[in-house]
Order: structure tokens, then sequence, then C-alpha cells
């Protein structure tokens, strides 16, 4: 776009603020001069009438209302040049420096610029999430490589979901990153023990912090097995294969028999919440809301047919259909069996929903309540009349619940080609989609914004994690980031978001570019 187009689309977009164009006038006019003047001999003069003439853009901008966005990243390019010059750093300081005065003026809490994103609302900037669930978070390899890269203290990284080997993101490396979203998460892990009790523990040549709970064998072949709950006596229930950044599933399903097959024997991981898991949900909720930023829970027990944890890795002896396959088939050939398990679970779920609501409140932002993958790289799991047959009615009773209860958002994750279930997903009641996965087919970005912008929240799809982000020069991410923002930003509805978790072996520089490209959208310049 032409600088021309970005006034014209900001004065579209921002109609109703009546101030915009004249500050944009003159933020254009100032820009203009300095550049002839720096051109000349006069270049001294030139810069001091740019720094008094700054001033008065900044004074002329503290009158616009606080959906400023647009306004922060034109005015950025005003001050820059044209889009088409955005590869280039600025001539001087001068701009960066306006451009924090401004943001210091006119900058709202994380939690504000969270919720007004939720809201279909434009907020000052893109909020932006890294580390606050499972499915957004960052392998513990890349933790500790952005540590390093910012200059924080050095300290083994906790490993606080063994399961896809995720680091914690501490308060200073998420104040590093300028993150907007922090996490609340179950007292137990994937692998059913607690995130309590760390120890040390060697990871591929790199020291870590492990839970008490966290126990392994290696085997010869240099694969790491882990056993549910630590407890050894058990039949290990995840393996780390040798060269591998993440453990898998070990399949412990008993032989079937179809005659004695029950649905409670699937049920067994869900029942009522215990008062040890509500005060460690209270405690947590309560050391998150005090960061002041956005908060997105993770509670557990409404994620239905969800193939993480279908195979139960957090369970010693899990019983009824834990085989992946078996599982899937089980959906089309026992698909009243499977309705039954998502019955019981329904009603299991709303009731600890309603007991952790008496605990916490409204104080989280969104809830992460489901993370069954519908699609695959090209096509998807199963038909939509199967999805509104099998999962649509429970994800209704469970969002309706939320929003008749409660001032939470819904949040659901699916990777893969799943624009065909979005109208359905949206009348089932969810308010956030996520990973947004944009490589995979018919998940264009422009044509998802444009057709389900208003009606849902697009948390992810900031930029590729199967080839750019990995593979990538720190320009191409930095590109891509700059396009999707471009796509998914005006109206609200939008939290930065890499295509899901950071995964291990992503240069450090390339985060770096996809978090400096966030900021450099937002029209921040961030240190």
């Amino acid at each position: 776009m032409t600088l021309g187009q970005d006034l014209t689309y900001a004065a579209r977009s921002l109609r109703k603020a009546p101030g915009l164009l004249a500050v944009l006038t003159l933020a254009l006019r100032l820009r203009v001069k300095f550049e002839a003047g720096s051109s000349s001999s006069a270049g001294a003069v030139a810069q001091s009438r740019f720094s008094l003439q700054s001033r008065a853009v900044l004074s002329a901008a503290s009158a616009l209302s606080g959906s400023d966005s647009v306004f922060l990243r034109v005015f950025l390019r005003a001050l820059r040049g044209s889009a088409s010059s955005l590869a280039r750093p600025p001539r001087t300081g001068h701009s960066r420096r306006a451009i924090n005065r401004l943001l210091s003026s006119t900058s709202v809490s994380s939690r504000d610029r969270l919720r007004t994103a939720l809201e279909h609302r434009e907020p000052d900037r893109i909020p932006l999430d890294l580390g606050s669930t499972a499915v957004t978070g960052v392998h513990v390899t890349c933790v500790a490589a952005l540590r390093d890269y910012y200059g924080l203290a050095r300290q083994p990284v906790k490993v606080h979901e063994p399961y896809q080997m995720l680091g914690l993101v501490e308060d200073d490396l998420r104040a590093a990153m300028g993150i907007d979203v922090t996490g609340v998460f179950p007292r137990k892990n994937m692998f059913g023990f607690a995130s309590t009790g760390w120890k040390e523990w060697n990871f591929r040549g790199m020291d870590v912090l492990v839970p008490a709970g966290f126990r392994t064998r290696t085997e010869p072949n240099g694969d790491i097995l882990i056993y549910p709950e630590g407890d050894e006596t058990a039949p290990p229930s995840g393996r780390l294969p040798m060269g591998s950044a993440f453990f898998d599933t070990i399949i412990r399903q008993p032989e079937l028999d179809e005659e004695k097959l029950d649905p409670a024997d699937n049920l067994e991981e869900f029942g009522p919440i215990s008062e040890e898991d509500l005060d460690h949900l209270e405690r947590s909720v309560r050391e998150a809301a005090a960061t002041a930023c956005g908060v997105a829970a993770t509670f557990g027990g409404t994620s239905f047919g969800d193939i993480a944890l279908v195979p139960g890795p957090f369970m010693k002896y899990p019983k009824g259909i834990r085989d992946v396959a078996e599982w899937y088939m089980s959906t089309r050939t026992r698909r009243s069996y499977i309705h039954r398990i998502f019955e019981r679970q329904c009603e299991i779920g709303i009731e600890n929903l309603a007991r952790i609501h008496a605990r916490i409140g409204d104080a989280v932002d969104c809830v992460f309540l489901c993370g069954t993958d519908f699609g695959t790289q090209s096509s998807a799991f199963c038909s939509v009349a199967t999805f509104r047959d099998l999962w649509f009615p429970y994800y209704k009773q469970v969002n309706g619940w939320v929003h008749a209860n409660t001032a939470w958002k819904c949040f659901k994750h699916s990777c893969g080609s799943v624009e065909r279930f979005f109208e359905s997903l949206i009348e089932a009641g969810f308010d956030i989609i996520n990973p947004v996965q944009c490589s995979a087919a018919g998940m264009e970005p422009a044509g998802l914004k444009r057709k389900y912008g208003s009606r849902l929240v697009f948390w992810g799809g900031g930029v590729d994690t199967q080839k750019t982000l990995p593979f990538g020069t720190p320009g191409e991410v930095r590109e891509e980031v700059l396009r999707r923002c471009e796509i998914f930003a005006p109206g609200g509805g939008f939290v930065f978001n890499p295509i899901h978790n950071l995964q291990a072996g992503t240069p450090v520089e390339n985060i770096a570019a996809m978090l400096d490209a966030v900021h450099e959208f937002n029209g921040v310049t961030h240190a």
C-alpha cells in the first residue's frame, strides 16, 4: 500500500475520530519537511524543526480516542516513509523516540488490551501471546535461547508441560518479549503428576528443571521412557525417541471384549474436582491477575475426544478404548458408546466449571476448553454432519453454561483445514479459534478475516511454524508477520501467536524477528 492508501484506509476505519485526519496531515507534513531538510545543508535546522513539530503531533494525538492502533501504524509509516519502504530503518532515532512518547501517553494495560481485542474492538495495539496455554507455548530449548538472547539471568528453565517439553515463560522473559497474556494451568500435567518439587535433569546436554514426579528410564537405543504419576512400578506411558524433542504416547489399551465394553471405563479420568485442585486454581488465578496481563486459563475436563488425552498418558492402567486408531473408528462404528461418554463428561465438566467459578469469579479472560483436532493439512477427520451429531451438542452445552454464568470467553483449538467447521463452532458458542493454520487447505487469511472476523477471535495465524519460522530468514519472518498483522488486526478480534507452539530447533533470531515485527507493526520500539 502507498502512504496515501494508508491514510485513506485509516480515515475510513476511524472516521468517527474527528481529530485523526488533522494529526495524520501534520505527521505527513512533518515527514516531508524532515526528509527534504535532511538531504540539504540545512539538516540541523530540519532536525530541530522535526523535534518541535513532533511535539505538536503528540499533542494533537493525545486528543484522539482509545482505538488508535490504526493511527499508530500509519503515524509510524508517516514518519518512516511509505509502506513500501518499511524494510529500511528510520533515518534518525527521532521517530522511534516520538513513537515511544506517544505510546507512553496512550498505553493501556495488557489485560485491557486483550479484553478489547476479545470484544472485537480494535485495541491500542495487537495483544501478543507466547506461553499462556499448552497450544500457544514455547519449547524449553527456545525458552533457554530467548533468555540468552535478551540477556536475562542464566538459570535452568522449568519444563512445566513435559509431554511437549514446553518451557515456562517467567515474568522477566514475558516482559522482555512484550507479551500481554499469562496462563493458568491445572495442578497436574499430562503425565499425571504435579508441577512442584523442581529438580535438575539433563535434556540432551542442557540442564533443565523438571517436577519431582518426572521419573524416566533410558533405553539401550537412547529412547527415554516416562512413568504415569511418577510411579516406576506402572508401565511407562510416554516415549521420547532418540533425536526427538518431545514425548510420544505409549498406547496401553487392553484387549477389547466387545461384549464387555463399558463407557465408564473411558470416564475414569473424569470426576468431581478436588479441593486440592480448586485451591491450586484459586491461587494460580490470583497470581496471574496480579501481573496485569490478560489471563488464559486451562481447567481441563471439557476436551471431548482430544486424541492427545484419549490414550490416558496420565493414568497408570487406563481401561476402555485407548488406541488412537480404535477411537477414531469408534466415532463411526460405536457412536452410541461415544455419545454416552460425552454425555456424562459434559455433566461432570459443567459441574466442575460451576465450582471453579464460585472460587475465582471472572478473574480470567478466556478458558481453553477443548483441543480436539478436526483438521489435517488438506482435509478433515470427519464431515460437518458427523461433527454436528457427535460433538456439537456437548460444546453447545458447555459454552452455553459459560456464557450464561461467567464473563469468560470460550477458546477452541483445532489444527488443520477446519474452515468448514467455523459456522458450527460459532453456533456452538466458541468465541476464539486457535491456532489458525493458514498453511492448511482452505485457510487463506484474508478470506477467514473477511468471512468470520466479526464473529471469531483469531488467536494465532501470526506466522507459519512449518516453514517460515523454522527455516526462513529473519527478513522473511518479518515480512510474513507484517502481512498477517495487516490482515487480521483491523477491527480487533486478533491475538498474535504463531501457528501452534514454538518448536525445538527454531532459530532464536527468527523468533526475535517475529516479535520485533509485531512491535514494529504496533508502532512500538520494544527494548
